[in-house]
C-alpha cells in the first residue's frame, strides 16, 4: 500500500506545546487534536503537588496521492514504514528587539525599536539554541533539548519521544525564567538580562515506505505559556485569523453558504463562554444576562430566518465594532483591547474587532442570507473523523485554542503570524535553510526593515516566531488585565472588568471553588436560593494571590506562576434549573489566600513615572478608591510600560522612537 502515496505532510502544520513545571513522569498531557474535544477532567492540568503539567504537541504524518488527496496516516505500525524525526527549537528573545507595538499597524509607521541587551556585544550568548535533534521513531528513545545556554547558564528547552505508532510527542520547557546577573524586573516584556524557556522551530521528518524515500513537508512548533482556561475559546482565535488571511489571499476556498450552526453560533457561544473568565462578560452575555445568546428563547430567535427576528439579528450584527464607524469608542463589541492599546488612546486599534470573515458571516446572517440546516459539528476524538478530514482537524485544533485578540504582543505568538510571506502554503511556515543566516539588522529595527522584502518576515528559522514576544513571559501574563485606570486620563465612568486583553488564556475574574460549593449545595449547609444566586454572581480576581505593588508582582510572577488556579469544567448537579448544567470553576490556587480580599488586584492604576515621584502611594490609593468605589486592597498602583508604547510617560524615555532616533 505504498505506490499510491506521492508525498507526505506533517500535521498539525503549526503545533502548540505549553510550559509546565510538574516533575512527575506523567506530568504532561496531549494538546487538543480536534476543535471541540471533550472538556478537560477537573484536576487534569495539575499534579498532586500543585505543579502545572506540560501540554505536549503530537505530530503525525499523512500520505497524499499525486492529486493532493489524503490517503492515510503513516505510522510505524505499518510494515515498511521508517520515520526519523528532526526538531530544532530555539529561544532568541533576548537577542532580538524590544516589543513596543506591532510593526505592521499604522501607529508604528516611521518608528523603530531598540535591541534588547544592547551592551552585550557577543549576541550569540543571548540565544538559547540546543541545535538540531533527531529521533528514530519506534525506538523508545527520549531526546532532550539540551545544550543551549544563556550567558553561560544551561537552559533546557524540553524533550521529545515517539508514541506507540511512531508519532512525535514534543514537550517544551518547565517555565524556568531567570537573570544570571541578578537584574530586576521592571517591564511587561522588555527585561534586559533575563531569559525564559519558551521556544519555537521547525519539525521535519525523513520517511521511507517499503525502501522508497518519500518527500515530507515539514511543520512548526511553538512552545507557549500555560493555558489557564483550557475549555474556553476566545472570540477571534488564531485559526479564525489565519483562515481569514488565506481566504483573502485566495489560497483556501470559501464555503458555499453561511450556516447558522457552523458560522454564527460559535461566535455567539464564545461571548457567552467568556462569562467564566471575565465578570463584565458574565454580567452582560452570561447566564441570565441581557444578552445571554444561549438562553433557549433567545437562541431560537437568533437561529430563525423569520422576518420578525430580522431586527434582533441586525442589532447583534451592528453592535460589533467597525473601526471606521466607531473610532475610539470602547462601547461596541467585543470589549477587548487591540493592537495599539495605550493609556493615551490615539488609534482606532485601541480596541479589537472580529475578523473580516466573521463579520461577513454575521452580515449575511443579519440579512437572513444563511442556512438553518443542522450542522453535525466536530468529532470529539480525531479517530472518529474520516481520514481525509483528519489533517485539517489537527491544523485547526492546535490554533483554535490560541489567541489572535490583541497582538500586544500576544500569548502564544504575535503579529508576524498574520504575514502571508512567512508561509509556503496555508498554515505551513516557510523554513529558512540552515546555511542561509539572517542578516544583522543593526542596533534598531525600523518599520522599513521589518516589512522589507529582505526583512525578517519571510522564511523562518528556529526561535524566529517567539522572539518578538515578552521576556520573560510571566511578566506579560500578569500585566494583561482588564479595565485599566490611568492618572493621565482618568475616566469619569470606570469599569474594572472591561475592556480586557485575553481572558480566555489569562483569566480576569473567576467563579471560585468555594462559591461553586455553595451554588451546588456541596458544603454541607442548606443555602437559600438568594445565597446561591449571590455566590454564582460573585467573581474573584484571578490575580488575587499576587502580593505587593506592580513591580513586586512582576518578580513574584516568575516564582509563583504555577500557583494560579486553572478554570475547569464542572457539572451543576442540583437539577433545579436555577443555574447552568455546565459551569467553569477555578481550581484551588496554590497561594495562601486566608484573609485575602477576593477583589485584590482587581483595579490597576497606571501612573506616569514622573507622577510616581511626586505623589505618595497612599494619596494615589485614596484618590483611586474614592473614584472607583473599591477599597484600597483592590487597587494595584504602578507605571505599566505596556500601556506606554512610545515612552511618553516614562521618566527615562524608552518605547518606540522615530526612525533615526528620538526627535
Amino acid at each position: 500500500m505504498t505506490d499510491d502515496i506521492s508525498y507526505a505532510k506533517i500535521h498539525p502544520a503549526i503545533g502548540v506545546a505549553r510550559l509546565g513545571n510538574s516533575a512527575h513522569p506523567d506530568g504532561w498531557f496531549y494538546g487538543p487534536e480536534t476543535p471541540e474535544p471533550a472538556p478537560v477532567t477537573p484536576g487534569a492540568h495539575k499534579d498532586d503537588t500543585g505543579a502545572i503539567k506540560r501540554q505536549a504537541a503530537r505530530f503525525r504524518i499523512y500520505g497524499y496521492d499525486a492529486g493532493g488527496r489524503v490517503v492515510r496516516e503513516l505510522t510505524t505500525a505499518e510494515a515498511g514504514v521508517d520515520i526519523e524525526w528532526a526538531v530544532h527549537v530555539a529561544n532568541r528573545k533576548s537577542a532580538w528587539y524590544n516589543f513596543d507595538l506591532a510593526f505592521d499597524i499604522p501607529d508604528m509607521q516611521g518608528m523603530q525599536s531598540a535591541r534588547r541587551n544592547p551592551k552585550q556585544t557577543d549576541r550569540a550568548r543571548l540565544v538559547i539554541d540546543p541545535g538540531r535533534k533527531t529521533l528514530r521513531a519506534g525506538t523508545g528513545d527520549r531526546v532532550e533539548f539540551t545544550g543551549g545556554t544563556f550567558l553561560g547558564v544551561d537552559v533546557p528547552l524540553g524533550r521529545m519521544h515517539t508514541d506507540d505508532h511512531g508519532r512525535l510527542v514534543l514537550l517544551g520547557g518547565t517555565g524556568t525564567s531567570g537573570a544570571p546577573g541578578g537584574e530586576e524586573l521592571h517591564s511587561f516584556g522588555n527585561n534586559d538580562g533575563w531569559y525564559d524557556d519558551t521556544s519555537d522551530g521547525p519539525v521535519t521528518a525523513t520517511l521511507t515506505l517499503g525502501g522508497r524515500d518519500v518527500p515530507v513537508k515539514g511543520a512548526w512548533v511553538a512552545v507557549a505559556p500555560p493555558n489557564y482556561a483550557p475549555d474556553v475559546k476566545t472570540l477571534r482565535t488564531l485559526w479564525d485569523l489565519l483562515h481569514d488571511l488565506f481566504l483573502q489571499q485566495g489560497t483556501v476556498p470559501p464555503d458555499p453558504e453561511v450556516t447558522f450552526e457552523r458560522d454564527v453560533l460559535p461566535i455567539l457561544r464564545r461571548f457567552h463562554e467568556l462569562q467564566w473568565v471575565n465578570k463584565g462578560f458574565a454580567t452582560h452575555y452570561g447566564f441570565g444576562g441581557p444578552q445571554d445568546f444561549l438562553a433557549p428563547a433567545m437562541l431560537a430567535r437568533l437561529g430563525s430566518r423569520a422576518e420578525r427576528d430580522r431586527e434582533l439579528r441586525r442589532q447583534v450584527y451592528t453592535a460589533m465594532r467597525d473601526h471606521a464607524r466607531d473610532g475610539l469608542s470602547p462601547q461596541p463589541w467585543p470589549w477587548f483591547y487591540g493592537d495599539a492599546m495605550a493609556s493615551r488612546p490615539k488609534s482606532v486599534l485601541q480596541y479589537m474587532t472580529l475578523s473580516d470573515t466573521q463579520i461577513a458571516h454575521l452580515e449575511a446572517w443579519a440579512k437572513g442570507e444563511f442556512s438553518t440546516d443542522p450542522w453535525p459539528g466536530f468529532p470529539r476524538r480525531l479517530e472518529d473523523a474520516p481520514v481525509a478530514d483528519q489533517p485539517g482537524l489537527l491544523d485547526r485544533a492546535a490554533l483554535d485554542f490560541c489567541l489572535a485578540d490583541a497582538f500586544h504582543p500576544g500569548c502564544e505568538v504575535t503579529w508576524p503570524i498574520r504575514r502571508t510571506t512567512v508561509y509556503e502554503e496555508p498554515f505551513r511556515i516557510l523554513h529558512r535553510p540552515a546555511d542561509r543566516p539572517e542578516p544583522d539588522y543593526g542596533p534598531d529595527l525600523t518599520t522599513r526593515q521589518a516589512l522589507a522584502d529582505d526583512g525578517p518576515l519571510h522564511a523562518q528559522g528556529p526561535g524566529d516566531l517567539t522572539r518578538w514576544m515578552a521576556v520573560p513571559w510571566q511578566t506579560d501574563t500578569v500585566s494583561c488585565r482588564s479595565g485599566y485606570e490611568s492618572t493621565a486620563l482618568p475616566s469619569g465612568r470606570y469599569d474594572p472588568h472591561v475592556p480586557t486583553f485575553w481572558p480566555a488564556r489569562v483569566p480576569n475574574h473567576v467563579l471560585t471553588a468555594e462559591d461553586f460549593r455553595i451554588v451546588n449545595q456541596e458544603d454541607g449547609t442548606a443555602h437559600s436560593d438568594e445565597e446561591r444566586a449571590d455566590a454564582f454572581a460573585r467573581r474573584a480576581s484571578w490575580l488575587r494571590g499576587l502580593r505587593g505593588e506592580y513591580k513586586e508582582q512582576l518578580a513574584r510572577s516568575v516564582r509563583e506562576w504555577h500557583d494560579f488556579g486553572i478554570v475547569e469544567t464542572r457539572r451543576y448537579t442540583v437539577g433545579d434549573g436555577r443555574f447552568p448544567s455546565t459551569v467553569r470553576v477555578e481550581s484551588t490556587p496554590g497561594f495562601p489566600l486566608e484573609g485575602v480580599s477576593p477583589d485584590r488586584n482587581l483595579v490597576t492604576l497606571h501612573v506616569p513615572e514622573p507622577v510616581l515621584g511626586t505623589t505618595t502611594h497612599a494619596d494615589l490609593l485614596a484618590t483611586t478608591a474614592a473614584h472607583t468605589g473599591y477599597s484600597t486592597d483592590a487597587i494595584t498602583v504602578g507605571y505599566v510600560d505596556k500601556l506606554d508604547p512610545f515612552g511618553e510617560e516614562s521618566a527615562n524615555g524608552g518605547g518606540a522612537e522615530p526612525e533615526g532616533g528620538a526627535a
